[in-house]
Formats: C-alpha cells, structure tokens, sequence
C-alpha cells in the first residue's frame, strides 16, 4: 500500500510539473523576440525553422523524461530513507543482488537513450542537410569584433564591433548585445554562414536562430537559417576567446528583399538581379562572338578552297618557256 501511495505522489507531482511547464511555455508571449528577457525562465522564442525544431526537442522530448526521472529517483530515495531506516527496518536484508532489478535498471536506460537519439539525431540531420542557399555570407571572428563577407555579392570587409553603453543608449538597443554594423540578410530566405576565425577558437551563436558554431582559425564551418519575421536579433561569441570575450556581440538585421537590394548596392557591391542581367549579358556577347568566329572560319575555308586554282594558270605559263630554253641547249651544241 506504501508504494501505490508513494506512486500515485509521485503522478501528483509530475502532473504539476507538467502544469508549471506548460505555464511556462504560455509566457512567450512576453518574451523579447530577439533577445534575451529580463526574468524569463525557458529558451529565447523561435525566429527560424531550425530553433523550432530545437524548442520541440527540449520541451516535448527532454525536459519530460528529465522531470519523469528526477520524480522516480526523489520518490525511491524518500521511500528508502522512510522504509528502510533503522527505526523502521532494524534487521538488515541478506541479500546483495536482484537479478530483475539489475536488468530492468540496465534495459530501461539504454531505452531511454535509443528514443531521445532517434530524435537528437534526426534534429542534427536538419542542420546538416542545408537547403540550397539564397545568400551566402562569410563572418569571420578576430579579437574582438565579427567581419562579414558577401562573397557571391562582391561586398567585403563589413566590420562589426560592439556600441559604447552611450551609443547604445541612444539607439535604443540593448548595451553589449547592439553592434555598430549589422549583418543584414532578406526576409523569408536561406542564408549560409561560412563561419571562421583570424586568431583564436570564437563561436557564432544567435539563440532566436537556433544558431552555435565555432569559429576556428584556418577553417570553414558552415551553418544555416532562414529568418520568418522582419526584425533585429542579437547573439554574441560564445567560445571565451580573450579578455574582451564579452564585447564581441552578433547582430543580424532581417529587412525586406528590397530593402537587402538597396544595403548590398550602397555596400559596393551587386544584386542577385544585377548579376543574373550580366550573365545574361555576357552569354549574349559570348554566342555573338561564336557566331563571328564561326562565320570568319567559314570565309577563311571558302577561301582557301579557291586560291590553289586560281594560282595554278601563272605557274604553268612560267614554267613553258622555261622547259622550251632547256631543250633548246643540245640542239645548239653540235653546231658549233
């Protein structure tokens, strides 16, 4: 009767911590999208399909089991220390092994952990699997500031480094979070990070994007997201990387196609449109170009053809008088 007692606690319990969870999933509604919440108690709301995912994980798939086996594991060791203390039990069992108990301990677990894999990995499948990308960018970490390349664009070199508490202040923005350069990047797009360092290990890592990758000196790590809502996000190196680890801050700008247009021209560099005109442009040119050149080859081989008759007439009349001259020459010879 103690352990249906101690068993239906211990649903009691999980049933109200399934209630506080649930309570707590209703507050991301007051979150911050973006950034982090002063006194909130669970992840940073979604803002791309892979935190999403993320969130489902941890909430539906985690923290349930976790709580589940927090429960158990109280309930036996208050049910032993109730049962099984001096007072309660003064002989001590014999016995030392149960062979049920053992394997059930050993089975359950290894269970456990072939469910949340088949999850984990089906979630570390969709960062890896990338969709084809609209817009790839190159963020490179030096101490202590990130670098952005648009290297299919043709913009380079946009330094991004943390604003002063005035600045920021000024702004409006969130002091140690707001840079003064933002990584800017279209609405409703796949970017592709081309993720590296110049000195040390740093980390780029944005939390509405579900975003955590190193940045390692001398190579490429590649993640990805694709932003749902026009809007600012802030994340910052998470790999101490120096004494100034701490001012080295992510922000990414998500604006509209042509507002991301209008940043990329005034940036130096070339649009998806402008680029597509000249290739076009340029395969134009390059068919023209075969057509003269096939056309030219032609000339040449008609002319070429006709040139040997031609010059065939003058040579023979030149070499008559030249055959009559050498046969003449010993027929003139016996008479002298």
């Amino acid at each position: 009767m103690g352990f249906r007692r101690l068993i239906k606690t211990s649903s009691i319990l999980a049933g109200m911590a399934m209630l506080s969870g649930m309570t707590a999933m209703s507050a991301f509604a007051a979150d911050t999208l973006g950034q982090p919440t002063d006194g909130a108690i669970d992840l940073q709301p979604a803002a791309a399909p892979l935190k999403h995912d993320a969130i489902f994980f941890h909430d539906v798939i985690l923290m349930p089991i976790i709580t589940a086996i927090t429960l158990l594991v109280l309930a036996l060791l208050i049910w032993i220390a109730v049962r099984y203390n001096r007072k309660s039990n003064p002989v001590p069992a014999k016995f030392s092994h149960n062979t049920v108990v053992e394997i059930i301990w050993t089975v359950v677990p290894v269970l456990i952990l072939v469910f949340i894999a088949f999850f984990s990995f089906s979630l570390l499948r969709k960062y890896h699997d990338m969709p084809k990308p609209d817009v790839v960018v190159k963020a490179t970490g030096f101490q202590w500031y990130w670098a952005y390349d648009y290297p299919e664009l043709g913009v380079e070199g946009v330094e991004s480094r943390v604003l002063t508490e005035e600045d920021a202040k000024k702004a409006g923005k969130p002091y140690l979070l707001a840079a003064d350069n933002a990584l800017v990047v279209p609405v409703g797009k796949v970017v592709h990070v081309k993720v590296t360092a110049f000195d040390v290990i740093h980390a780029f890592a944005l939390p509405a994007f579900g975003l955590k990758t190193d940045a390692v000196p001398g190579r490429l790590n590649d993640t990805w997201f694709k932003a749902e809502k026009v809007g600012t996000y802030y994340g910052q190196c998470s790999e101490l990387c120096g004494v100034d680890h701490a001012y080295m801050p992510i922000e990414i700008k998500v604006v509209t196609d042509a507002e991301f247009d209008d940043y990329i021209i005034k940036a130096g560099g070339k649009t998806k449109a402008m680029l597509a005109t000249e290739a076009r442009a340029a395969q134009t040119q390059a068919a023209a170009d075969a057509a003269k050149a096939a056309a030219d080859a032609e000339a040449a081989a008609t002319a070429s053809a006709t040139a040997p008759a031609t010059e065939t007439a003058p040579a023979a009349a030149a070499e008559t008088p030249a055959i009559a001259a050498t046969a003449a020459v010993p027929a003139a010879t016996p008479a002298q």
